[in-house]
């Protein structure tokens, strides 16, 4: 039977009404979602973190609640974890849209049947939900919110971005929030590769996370592991002899602490930009580790109230691989709080080498130039020996090997104090000095203030040909410039100084490794000091009382080597060879020196000879002094230099670079084959020992 016309036009108004009904009905919900949105965060509030260089967690902070929540992506948690977590929670949880209709169907009619919940239909959408918006009853009026909660949660995230969330948030016992930092405390890991075992338990613990805590409670924590692994054969997930063999492993029944690795660089940082989330630092963990295991075991060999502070880097590239303020970040008893790296002390004899560098620049002495360890007056300063002893004449090379203080102080009166301030400050390093004073000879023994950082700034330039580099860690708050020049020595003089300190004893059973070290105590036994370096990394010791207090029988050699020796080793850092002669450097056997390299001494120190000298000091003339010279370097027909000089008692002694030119000459004027282009030392020494340099570029 057709219908009539009458009844068609009923049936399409009724098909309009309830069209309009569903219309508004759909816009009432829509408005509804947008009047009251789940409290969906952009970002978590999540514990800051601070990464080495590869990315591996140093250190984390707990949230402002007091909670250890660290921030997780999928791709820093383990596969298996999620698949698990999803076959065990809500198995179809990628093909509903945030509410498992036969889930809660199934659940309901457990209720039912049996009296009490036998199982629950939460998805994770809906326990996501609970999460960000934790409910105050189990009441059903509750329950139906959570169920509204999912749906606008999948409108507004992604599946991925629901179970990042998860991870983030769950609750895994105490003030443990997600999945990294559960594999953290219980597992000493993170979870980007649990064993079957682990990944079960972290599955199983948020249900009933206080009363599962694999450290309060293991034997729960072990029971749930194994219903979880039961599913999972059930599920097809494991096999049945991979879940037996899983559930032999015993749940942990300690909670470990976090990372807290670099804590005065990880302050630093949060300091600098404490708006981030995430600092990475130039460090590695690994020797980081290392380094923390050194200094803490040394302060407890050297004694109560002493610290010990180091510093590692590449000397290449000035990055810091690995920096220890203190022996220990919460002993009170040692000053751990205070950054020691940072702190401003005597450096002792440590900047001797680059006294010794400069003498070696200006052609002043050779490795074999014969040198008086005596008492001597230098205007009023009369230095002394560590020991109080003398050795007599000495060569320059045994003379900085044992760190003699007067031959130091002789070559410092001749290459001038200002001079070498002068390349500390471009090498980006300011020694600071009492206020209104000038640098004085006593910056040779330690008369200045440099932090631990400083010395090892200086001492890249060692290891680096000369040429020093920034230190940076990452916890600045910009990357710092490059230096403009960064040369404290030339190449050649860095290497002989190298050569030096290369044959410096090692201390009593160290181990066995070709380093260049210097090490240094400043008076009043108050900081020893021990700075090292191979052809790549420098390492830089210190140790003493962050009081500044005096501790007897400290000392550099002592105290301070055996600690960089052992650093070394315990870096975990390959050895790399100290660098080959540059072209043109010398080591002359005492017997094949020119005269006037023979001994050292100064005119002021000449015997009757001294006082009979009329003429006054030589003077290079030409080239002069920072001049740029064209001779076609490049080519194969460069020309040479003419060198002129005036003043001065022949017969004289000309060298570049360190190297002798041509036999003694009576005349005042020489000339100079260069061996290519870039800057040169000329230096000219009479008869008198009275020299003077001058640097030029060859172009």
């Amino acid at each position: 039977m057709r219908p009539t016309g009458k009844t068609l036009r009923r049936l399409l108004l009724a098909g309009a009404v309830t069209t309009s009904l569903g219309a508004l009905a759909l816009g009432g919900l829509v408005a509804l979602d947008r009047a009251f949105p789940p409290p969906l965060a952009e970002k978590l509030t999540v514990s800051a973190e601070v990464l080495d260089r590869d990315g591996q967690l140093l250190r984390a902070y707990a949230t402002p609640s007091g909670h250890w929540r660290l921030g997780t992506d999928l791709d820093q948690v383990d596969p298996q974890l999620v698949k698990m977590l999803v076959a065990y929670e809500d198995k179809r949880f990628w093909d509903h849209e945030g509410i498992d209709v036969l889930a809660l169907g199934r659940a309901a009619w457990q209720f039912l049947s049996n009296g009490r919940i036998v199982s629950g239909g939460s998805t994770l959408s809906m326990q996501l939900a609970r999460l960000i918006e934790p409910r105050e009853s189990r009441s059903f009026s509750s329950k139906l919110k959570q169920l509204a909660r999912a749906l606008q949660i999948e409108r507004r995230l992604s599946k991925q971005e629901i179970l990042e969330r998860y991870l983030t948030l769950a609750p895994y016992g105490g003030n443990l929030e997600g999945a990294r930092a559960a594999a953290l405390a219980y597992f000493g890991k993170e979870p980007k590769r649990l064993t079957v075992s682990e990944a079960a338990l972290l599955v199983a613990l948020p249900q009933l996370p206080e009363r599962r805590r694999p450290d309060r409670n293991p034997v729960n924590a072990q029971a749930a592991r194994d219903r979880v692994l039961e599913r999972m054969v059930t599920a097809g997930l494991l096999g049945e002899n991979e879940a037996a063999r899983a559930s032999l492993e015993m749940a942990t029944a300690t909670r470990l602490a976090l990372p807290q690795l670099a804590p005065h660089a990880s302050d630093t940082a949060l300091r600098n930009q404490p708006s981030l989330v995430s600092h990475q630092l130039t460090l590695r963990r690994n020797v980081q580790e290392g380094l923390e295991v050194v200094a803490r075991e040394a302060a407890t060999r050297l004694g109560p109230k002493i610290s010990v502070a180091l510093v590692l880097a590449d000397a290449m590239t000035g990055e810091i691989l690995g920096e220890v303020g203190s022996a220990n970040f919460f002993d009170a008893s040692r000053s751990g709080w205070i950054d020691m790296t940072r702190t401003v002390r005597s450096p002792g004899s440590t900047l001797k080498p680059f006294i010794y560098g400069l003498a070696f620049e200006q052609g002043l002495v050779a490795q074999e130039t014969m040198i008086e360890d005596r008492p001597a007056d230098f205007g009023g300063y009369r230095p002394k020996n560590f020991d109080m002893s003398y050795q007599g004449d000495v060569s320059v090379r045994q003379a900085l090997q044992l760190s003699l203080n007067v031959p130091a102080i002789r070559l410092l009166d001749a290459v001038g104090p200002q001079r070498l301030t002068a390349r500390f400050r471009q090498a980006g390093v300011t020694p600071q000095l009492p206020p209104n004073e000038v640098p004085g000879l006593a910056i040779g023994l330690g008369g200045v203030g440099v932090t631990l950082r400083d010395l090892v700034q200086l001492y890249t330039g060692l290891a680096n040909g000369g040429r020093a580099k920034i230190l940076r860690d990452g916890a600045e708050a910009t990357v710092p410039a490059p230096l403009a020049n960064g040369t404290i020595l030339e190449e050649q003089a860095a290497w002989q100084i190298a050569d030096i300190l290369a044959g410096v004893k090692p201390p009593e059973g160290a181990a066995k490794r070709t380093i260049a070290y210097k090490t240094g105590t400043s008076y009043g036994y108050r900081d020893a000091w021990s700075i090292g370096y191979d052809g790549r990394y420098v390492l830089g010791v210190w140790a003493g009382r962050p009081d500044a207090g005096a501790v007897p029988g400290l000392s550099g050699y002592v105290s301070a080597a055996p600690i960089l020796f052992e650093g070394f080793v315990r870096s975990g850092l390959p050895s790399m060879p100290l660098p080959r002669p540059p072209a043109g450097t010398l080591r002359t056997a005492r017997a094949d020196l020119p005269v006037t390299l023979g001994r050292f001494s100064t005119a002021t120190e000449l015997p009757a000879v001294a006082t009979a000298i009329t003429e006054p000091a030589p003077q290079i003339v030409f080239p002069p002094d920072g001049a740029r010279v064209e001779l076609g370097a490049a080519t194969s027909a460069a020309s040479p230099l003419v060198l002129k000089l005036q003043g001065g008692r022949a017969p004289f002694r000309w060298l570049a670079n360190g190297k002798p030119l041509a036999a003694l000459a009576r005349r005042r004027e020489a000339t100079w084959q260069p061996d290519g282009a870039g800057f040169s030392t000329l230096t000219v020494i009479d008869a008198a020992g009275r020299a003077a340099s001058v640097r030029v570029f060859v172009e």
